[in-house]
């Protein structure tokens, strides 16, 4: 699937943040429960504009993860109710822009906008280019059956199946000792 790169981008990051949560998170932990952790994963998404550092800014990047988190599980239509609603939430207006070494790419808020608003709006804007291919398909929950880390598969062929390369290690070992087992 090929997408624009700042659309890759922001749903790769999407993924990052989707899987700090306790229950998708490699430590078992909230992997956002610090202001410094919310930092340190900036420090990946190169954010521009306004970021506050502050506790309310962290519990509002938080409730954002876990409206993200659940568009995976949505249809295509209803995901389309929600990437509207961000949208609209946020009075979007969409906006070409170059700054910081990135190329022309989308914003569509006030760079003094909330970032956990900024975020929604990104991604709902990456998300709509989704729909629009008819890729919902490609928004995943991690194949192994002890994960929900969810996943975006950009890859050609879309056979991508795991959140990383441990879960799909770990179902192959599985399935490798099953096999020798059985032999």
């Amino acid at each position: 699937m090929q997408l624009a790169p700042d659309a890759d981008e922001v749903l790769e990051f999407t993924v990052t943040l989707a899987n700090t949560d306790p229950t998708a998170s490699r430590s078992g932990a909230d992997e956002l429960g610090t202001i410094e952790q919310l930092d340190a994963l900036l420090t990946v998404a190169k954010y521009s504009g306004r970021i506050d550092h502050d506790e309310r800014e962290r519990r509002e990047v938080v409730a954002t993860r876990d409206r993200l988190r659940a568009i995976w599980s949505l249809t295509r239509d209803d995901a389309v109710d929600e990437v509207n609603a961000m949208l609209r939430e946020a009075k979007a207006l969409p906006q070409l822009t170059r700054h910081d070494g990135s190329d022309w790419h989308w914003h569509a808020t006030a760079a003094d906008a909330p970032l956990a608003e900024r975020i929604r709006v990104e991604v709902a804007l990456a998300l709509a280019d989704v729909i629009r291919m008819d890729a919902t398909d490609r928004l995943r929950v991690c194949a192994a059956p002890d994960c929900t880390g969810l996943l975006v598969d950009l890859s050609r062929n879309g056979s991508k199946r795991f959140c990383s390369v441990r879960c799909g290690n770990r179902v192959n070992m599985i399935a490798f000792r099953e096999r020798a087992a059985g032999a």
